[in-house]
């Protein structure tokens, strides 16, 4: 079974089904709704300090599947013998300049330099709590292959990182890895752009990857769409699926799915434990830090779904569902 590509119209990507990606004609009133949000949005006590063991990286995980979230979208992924760093975020701010815009709840649990050997790294799209200027250039010229959606590339080669370990990838292209892991490209519901002009002139994708005893789905940023059932047909079910659940907003149902939607999109991928993701770090949204994490809690219960929640920087086993409610000491 083959996966929809995506549409383009002249320079521009468009998503497979319409989609209202919360343009200029929504500024004004999500201004005013900013202004006036009583919400939480930002805890009022300081998180952390999260410390990642990095001891733990000297033994392989038992069953060869292991988690370090280490925050927003940024996962260090141990997969049956493959190290694979997603969407890489480790600058205090996500924004065009750290003297402004979105600043991190906590510093990130491990230092770059302290990372594992790492075999693959992976950027689904251009936003800025995504695709992370310094944190690519902490790598640049080194020979870790990098994995993005076409025309993120260039960002890549701009910062540093070498030409002939840039792919680009359209949804349904597959590359090998070493240790018999295969990532795959899928389709995803949202958009692209670093600035006023250059709005969705490159893709966004989601990821599926697959080693010899475990398959996963990187869901990245993406909106409820029908492929999510597609995806679950021809490349389910999955060990483990990381997906949205927070920057929500009645103005861009389409681009972010929120707990409910995301849960759903867990069934249609045939998941068999659910770990969120885009939550508890940023604040990027109108609503409570907390209440992606605890919506969803009752969103699983609801749909019977094992959620697998561990807390900032500590490398987890994926053995079976758990929760460490990491979140709760600072609400």
């Amino acid at each position: 079974m083959s996966l929809e590509r995506p549409v383009k119209k002249g320079s521009k990507y468009m998503n497979t089904l319409p989609t209202d990606d919360a343009g200029f004609d929504k500024m004004i009133p999500i201004m005013r709704e900013y202004m006036n949000n009583k919400a939480e949005v930002v805890p009022t006590k300081t998180m952390g300090p999260f410390k990642t063991d990095t001891s733990v990286y000297n033994t392989p995980p038992q069953n060869g599947l292991r988690v370090t979230w280490v925050g927003h979208s940024s996962l260090l992924i141990e997969i049956d013998g493959c190290t694979i760093l997603t969407d890489p975020v480790w600058s205090n701010r996500v924004s065009f300049t750290q003297l402004m815009g979105p600043k991190r709840f906590f510093q990130p649990p491990i230092a770059l330099k302290d990372l594992p050997p790492i075999d693959a790294i992976i950027c689904s799209h251009d936003h800025y709590d995504h695709l992370d200027t310094a944190t690519i250039q902490f790598f640049a010229g080194s020979k870790i292959p990098f994995y993005c959606s076409l025309g993120v590339g260039q960002y890549l080669e701009k910062w540093g990182i070498l030409k002939n370990y840039i792919s680009e990838m359209d949804w349904g292209d597959s590359v090998m890895l070493s240790h018999d892991c295969v990532i795959t490209a899928a389709p995803a519901r949202h958009f692209s752009g670093r600035g006023i002009l250059n709005r969705n002139e490159t893709l966004w994708s989601s990821f599926i990857i697959k080693g010899p005893k475990h398959k996963i789905y990187f869901g990245a940023d993406s909106g409820w769409h029908p492929q999510f059932e597609e995806i679950g047909e021809a490349y389910g079910p999955f060990d483990l699926t990381m997906l949205e659940i927070g920057a929500y907003g009645k103005y861009w149902p389409d681009i972010h799915m929120g707990p409910d939607h995301a849960s759903n999109a867990h069934k249609a991928l045939k998941g068999k434990l659910m770990m969120p993701i885009h939550w508890g770090t940023f604040n990027l949204a109108l609503h409570d830090w907390y209440e992606p994490i605890e919506l969803l809690i009752e969103y699983a219960r609801e749909k019977n779904i094992e959620l697998f929640v561990p807390e900032p920087g500590k490398p987890t086993e994926v053995n079976g569902a758990f929760n460490s409610e990491w979140w709760r000491r600072f609400m």
